[in-house]
């Protein structure tokens, strides 16, 4: 990707990205994402951007139905936001406003699921003039995007290590809507901070505990339980204390599409919640998928997670870089497992739109310790960043 900004000790007002064309379907789901990070660190950092090429080469050009929805949202928090797109959709310009808050009602498109929108909200609530009540609207659980049941349990424990608790901090699954069809419903509720603490995570910790939830809808309940059976048959062999529910929705809490996943998280004495999660193959799209093969391919994707380690799950990479980022003007450091693509460029984005580096250091463990694959210490300075908004009483 070609970025072009100015030196950093003169200000940015506006970051320019010209994309280049994506060649696979995973590079293409890559560079989506890419535009929604580039949009919601543009709104945290008051700087518009501009981004060329949005898949020119393509033969369906410009941006799709989801990332119109995506800018639908964020035009929803905030007051003021001007977004001009050329008439192909190859062009979006973005200068974002002031973030509101307040209560919103959006409608997700169903392309994504609602994760893909939660995922920004979850960065930029807490920065708020008020507290946000979002009610959104579409798929809850699907294969491409974090579902909510995973944000809930690993986002929410992340918020709050930075300061961001409290009875307002709530994500709630009220109606269940898998792929393609939706029909879910999810409520989200987050407080908002003036200024988030420092943080030092450098010790994960040995797991005590593995929860998890089971879901199906449309379908039989007794695929829940076949989901559980199968996945505990794998972690039974390394800790006794395994608590997976089961949850099956009914009637107009069960969405459009029939479907089921599974949801595990594994917890350590420090505090450090690691997941994974499977997601059955969408109606008419591929082969369809037994329970007991997902529930057994959940537990082998935990037990990846759990040896690559680290403070913060590979789900929640870029949320804990960015409130590190934005914290108060005192050293952070977090210990991550290996660095997922989605990370490594979220980095170069914060680079161009804060001007903050970090520090990277890989830790590799001895054969003796047994501590899983290489870590990578993260540490950087906090820019200062304060809620201006929020009114001091």
């Amino acid at each position: 990707m070609s970025l072009f900004f100015l030196k950093t000790f003169t200000r940015i007002d506006e970051v320019v990205h010209n994309e280049k064309t994506a060649s696979t379907g995973c590079a293409a789901r890559l560079a989506a994402l890419h535009r929604g990070q580039r949009l919601v660190l543009s709104t945290l950092s008051g700087k518009r951007v501009k981004i060329r090429n949005i898949r020119s080469k393509d033969d369906n050009p410009g941006l799709r139905d989801f990332e119109a929805s995506f800018i639908r949202l964020l035009d929803k928090v905030t007051n003021g936001t001007r977004i001009e797109i050329n008439q192909t959709g190859t062009v979006l310009f973005y200068q974002p406003g002031l973030l509101y808050g307040g209560v919103v009602e959006h409608e997700c498109n169903t392309q994504r699921s609602v994760g893909y929108y939660l995922e920004a909200l979850l960065m930029l609530a807490p920065f708020m003039k008020n507290p946000l009540k979002a009610v959104l609207k579409g798929v809850t659980n699907d294969p491409t995007d974090p579902s909510v049941d995973q944000l809930k349990y690993t986002s929410i424990p992340v918020m709050k290590r930075f300061g961001i608790d409290g009875e307002g901090l709530e994500l709630k699954v009220v109606k269940r809507g898998m792929a393609p069809g939706g029909g879910g419903e999810v409520l989200f509720t987050c407080p908002v901070r003036k200024t988030l603490r420092p943080v030092q995570l450098s010790e994960p910790g040995k797991i005590k505990r593995i929860r998890g939830i089971a879901y199906s809808v449309r379908v039989s309940p007794q695929m829940a339980n076949r989901i559980v059976d199968s996945a505990r048959s794998i972690l039974n062999k390394f800790i006794p204390d395994i608590y997976i529910y089961t949850d099956h929705m009914k009637g107009d809490k069960s969405g459009k599409s029939p479907g089921f996943g599974l949801t595990l998280v594994a917890e350590t004495l420090n505090g450090t919640f690691l997941s994974a999660e499977q997601v059955s193959t969408p109606q008419g799209q591929g082969d369809p998928v037994l329970p007991e093969d997902l529930g057994r391919n959940c537990a082998k994707l935990l037990l990846e997670e759990i040896y690559r380690g680290g403070c913060i799950d590979s789900a929640n990479q870029s949320l804990a870089l960015v409130y590190m980022t934005l914290g108060q003007q005192d050293v952070s450091k977090v210990l991550l497992g290996h660095l997922s693509p989605y990370t490594i460029e979220f980095l170069r984005h914060m680079r161009d739109f804060f001007q903050t580096m970090f520090k990277i250091e890989t830790q590799k463990p001895s054969e003796d310790e047994r501590k899983g694959g290489d870590k990578v210490l993260m540490t950087c300075v906090g820019a200062g960043y304060t809620n201006i908004s929020k009114s001091i009483k």
